[in-house]
């Protein structure tokens, strides 16, 4: 025997001690004539060259397979003899190779002596390792010849060659079905066998795989291991992960059935392979009995029980039948109350998986499936059908169609009159599993569905869908031939049938008809006088349960229905509706004649009548005739005196309830009807309505002789009596006559001195009350009337309107002696007295006269001494705001008019005037006895006395 000089191995033959020679010198003497390799020794170049000739000598004997080494052919034969002599000492398992035995007995020793240089991870062979590091490289070296497609092992490039070439060299002795993968086969072996050898440690559940075990254990320790790059969304499953990425990539599996020009996409293989058997040539599976088709025979095999009634699994507990295993394991779980599936939200458990997926799309808010057609993310092919209009199941009784099958069950229920599902607690009956899980909440008070926004809940999820319209404001359900849009399909239904005119309910005993069988009830119950509905607190009865839950909040005092705009609360949705219609202006209600529109019903229909000129409600004392009963009433009282509604703070009475509603909130202050532009508040409707038109301009009503328009009617019918001269007032102290009652009775007000409106501020006392207000404004700095152009602001509307006329540089009174023409009436007036020397307001003290007011009451501060305007920087005071307002420029600084000519400033505009005189040379100002001129007039007034020889001073 020979002995190696390198490593002091022994060899039996010299050839082996050569080779061994060869190895640690590190020389290749033979090379590959096809590529660059080199080998040690001619056998292995022998070996080789195999792979190049495809060349395979040696054929086994059992199965006629082929292989290109003896080594192979030598393992190969293990598998038809079943021989394995290598057994662990440990645990005396078995293998065909002892090198299969060497790596096992590392499983009990532990060693992985083969450590990865990027991650320190260990392994025992060193084709693991080798394997392991394409992780990190990314090679992938073996490489598919049919579409390129490349793997980092030759195994699962071996495993995908056979989808190519079909091939299943693995078959099942039992039923000789047959398998691409021997791990395939013996997964499939258990289905045979019931083997289940992996437990759960936390529930003891088994599988017959490892991989099922493993996913199941996530459900315990609620790891989700595969997570999207894009929206870091967590996963249980690899295959979960790969769909859901195909929501972000778009990413759909094309079908390969080119010849026909089909090209569809599918996010998933499953919907692909379903696709498929629509093409011819695919050969699907096919149902004798009913010719549908399936891709996957056991989906076939489930199908044919339908047909047979075979239900093989049967519960243990109620000896219900089943046709598939798995819906029995679910039934189970009826008995158990097992629901092994927990949301990792919200800790809500479910007894199928499935209803667990449904779930958690509650809490991510994903649609991953959308409707081609409209874009509406749902139960997709559920949905699809209402574009289709497929309806494929249909009742043998009445031959309605369905578009599913469990909608077609529930129906036959309706002829057969079997409900079978029944309330433990009263017995009472239902066709439907839901309809009997929201009943038994009557009886529990649970109400699982919360509203975010304002804590309110609810027994049923479509209640708190509508209610959350309430807040959202969406109405997604909109009329096709007026747009009009609707919070709830049945309004919209309810509202197309004025489009129709249709009224297909009509009562047997008046004949009268309804759009909706509702209405037709309720009305049947006023010819039967039938009122089943009594209170427990009055003992009143109603013939409807809605009209007692309103009636019995006037005694709980209960306002259920709050306006979101203003806090105020309604005991009856209908009122807080048309409250609503007060914030946002809404009329929906047009009258076909004039196009008025109207916030309420009710409303148009008193409208109405006004085209019409029906009034069928005639006044026995006065034949007076009204369109309203209620209108009526309260005429009468005007003949009985009858005032019987009154104030319970202080006792003033009114005949008519609205009246009494306005009075009382003068004592609370209360002003609900606010502006939406600059939040003034008023106590009447009618008063938002005309405050508002000072915003918008409008102004509704038009004179027919001038086609002058106003605000407001009653300022309408005051302007008409202007064209017709009729002033039918007059006071009886000095015989003045009025165009109206009211401007009558102030005037008589300057007669009897009388002032019954004071200031709580100043104590000033006012004949009016509107005087009062304005005055009021002067303490407050209230100054609600702007104008539209320049934004500018005015306490009085009066002089809003004076203003306004600078914009449009109206100026419709003109002097008729010198054709000067004026924006203001009272400057017009003014005027004229320069032509007649009329100078009516005359000073009590000296006698002297003024053409204007306000001159005589600057005058009569030079005899009084009064000053009440005062600097509020030095407390000067002053008889004139103007000089106030000059003087406070001293304290400013400021000069904002400015000499064009010299660049000088002024503080006043007059200066400025007087100054530019001295440039243009101008002196307008001449004396009548010696023609000087003068360019201020004051200078001529100073000369003037030269020649009269007046000295005032």
């Amino acid at each position: 025997m020979s002995a190696s000089s390198q490593c002091g191995k022994h060899f039996e033959h010299k050839s082996y001690l050569y080779i061994n020679k060869i190895i640690h010198k590190d020389e290749t003497p033979f090379p590959c004539s096809e590529y660059e390799n080199t080998f040690n020794t001619k056998a292995h170049l022998v070996e080789h060259h195999r792979i190049h000739t495809e060349e395979k000598t040696f054929p086994c004997t059992e199965c006629g397979k082929c292989f290109s080494y003896k080594s192979q052919i030598d393992k190969h034969l293990k598998t038809h003899t079943g021989e394995k002599p290598y057994s662990c000492s440990e645990c005396e398992k078995c293998f065909d190779q002892k090198s299969q035995l060497d790596i096992h007995l590392k499983t009990h020793t532990g060693d992985k002596p083969l450590s990865c240089p990027e991650c320190d991870r260990c392994f025992v062979w060193k084709s693991q390792l080798d394997r392991h590091l394409r992780t990190h490289t990314g090679e992938k070296p073996y490489l598919c010849p049919e579409c390129e497609k490349c793997f980092t092992e030759k195994s699962n490039l071996v495993k995908h060659l056979r989808i190519h070439t079909g091939e299943k060299p693995f078959s099942c002795p039992e039923c000789e079905k047959c398998f691409n993968l021997k791990s395939y086969l013996a997964k499939h072996l258990r289905t045979h066998t019931g083997e289940k050898p992996f437990s759960c440690p936390e529930c003891e559940k088994c599988f017959n795989r490892k991989a099922q075990l493993d996913i199941h254990q996530r459900t315990h320790t609620g790891e989700k291991p595969f997570s999207c790059p894009d929206c870091e969304k967590c996963f249980y499953q690899k295959p979960h992960l790969d769909i859901h990425l195909k929501t972000h990539t778009e990413e759909k599996t094309n079908c390969s059935k080119r010849e026909k020009k089909c090209e569809k996409t599918f996010k998933t293989k499953a919907y692909l392979g379903e696709h498929q058997i629509i093409h011819p040539g695919e050969e699907p599976l096919l149902c004798p009995e009913c010719g549908k088709c399936f891709t996957e025979e056991a989906r076939i095999i489930k199908h044919k029980k339908s047909h047979t009634g075979e239900k093989p699994f049967s519960c243990p507990e109620c000896d219900k039948c089943f046709n598939r295993k798995s819906q029995m394991n679910i039934h189970l779980r009826t008995h158990t109350l097992e629901k092994p599936y927990s949301c990792p939200e919200c800790e809500k458990c479910f007894s199928e998986k499935s209803n667990l997926i449904k779930h958690q799309k509650t809490h991510t808010e994903e649609k991953p499936y959308s409707c081609p057609e409209c874009k509406k993310c749902s139960n997709l092919i559920k949905h699809q059908k209402t574009h289709t209009g497929e309806k494929p199941y249909s009742c043998p009784e009445c031959k309605k169609c369905f578009n599913q099958k469990p909608q077609l069950d529930i129906h036959l229920r309706t002829h057969t009159g079997e409900k079978p599902y029944s309330c433990s607690e009263c017995e009472k009956c239902f066709n439907q599993k839901p309809q009997l899980d929201i009943h038994l909440r009557t009886h529990t008070g649970e109400k699982p569905y919360g509203c975010s926004k304002c804590k309110k809940r609810f027994t049923e999820k479509s209640s708190l869908i509508k209610h959350l319209r309430t807040h959202t404001g969406k109405k997604p359900y909109s009329c096709p031939k007026c747009e009009k849009c609707f919070t709830q399909k049945a309004s919209l239904n309810r509202h197309k049938i004025i489009h129709t005119g249709d009224k297909p309910y009509s009562c047997s005993e008046c004949k009268k008809c309804f759009t909706e069988k509702a209405s037709l009830i309720k009305h049947q119950k006023t010819h039967t006088g039938e009122k089943p509905f009594s209170c427990p607190q009055c003992d009143k009865c109603f013939n409807r349960k809605s009209s007692l839950n309103i009636h019995l909040r006037t005694h709980t005092g209960d306002k259920p229905y709050s306006c979101l705009e203003c806090d105020k609360c309604f005991n009856r949705k209908s009122q807080m509706n048309i409250h609503l219609r007060t914030h946002t202006l809404e009329k929906p209600y047009s009258c076909p004649e004039c196009e008025k529109c109207f916030s309420e019903k009710s409303n148009l229909i008193k409208h109405q009548k006004t085209h019409t000129g029906e009034k069928p409600y005639s006044c026995p004392e006065c034949k007076k005739c009204f369109n309203q009963k209620p209108q009526l009433d309260i005429h009468l009282r005007t003949h009985t005196g009858e005032k019987p509604y009154s104030c319970s703070e202080c006792e003033k009475c009114f005949n008519q309830k609205p009246q009494l509603d306005i009075h009382l909130r003068t004592h609370t202050g209360e002003k609900p009807y606010g502006c939406s532009k600059c939040k003034k508040c008023f106590t009447e409707k009618s008063s938002l309505i005309k405050h508002l038109r000072t915003h918008t301009g409008k102004k509704p009503y038009s004179c027919p002789e001038c086609e002058k328009c106003f605000t407001q009617k009653a300022s309408l019918n005051r302007h008409k009596i202007i064209h017709k001269g009729d002033k039918p007032y007059s006071c009886s102290e000095c015989k003045k006559c009025f165009t109206e009652k009211a401007s009558l009775i102030k005037h008589q007000k300057t007669h009897t001195g009388e002032k019954p409106f004071s200031c709580t501020q100043c104590d000033k006392c006012f004949n009016r009350k509107s005087s009062l207000n304005i005055h009021l404004r002067t303490h407050t700095g209230d100054k609600p009337y702007s104008c539209l152009e320049c934004e500018k602001c005015f306490s009085e509307k009066s002089n809003l309107i004076k203003h306004q006329k600078i914009h449009t540089g109206e100026k419709p009174y003109s002097c008729p002696e010198c054709e000067k023409c004026f924006n203001h009436k009272p400057q017009l007036d003014i005027h004229l007295r320069t032509h007649t020397g009329e100078k009516p307001y005359g000073c009590s003290k000296c006698k002297k006269c003024f053409t204007e007011k306000s001159s005589l009451i600057k005058h009569l501060r030079t005899h009084t001494g009064k000053k009440p305007y005062s600097c509020p920087e030095c407390e000067k005071c002053f008889t004139q705001k103007a000089s106030l307002n000059r003087h406070k420029i001293i304290h400013t600084g400021d000069k904002p008019y400015s000499c064009s000519e010299c660049k000088k400033c002024f503080t006043e505009k007059a200066s400025l005037i007087k100054h530019q005189k001295t440039h243009t040379g101008e002196k307008p100002f001449s004396c009548p006895q010696c023609d000087k001129c003068f360019n201020r007039k004051s200078s001529l007034n100073i000369h003037l006395r030269t020649h009269t020889g007046e000295k005032p001073y």
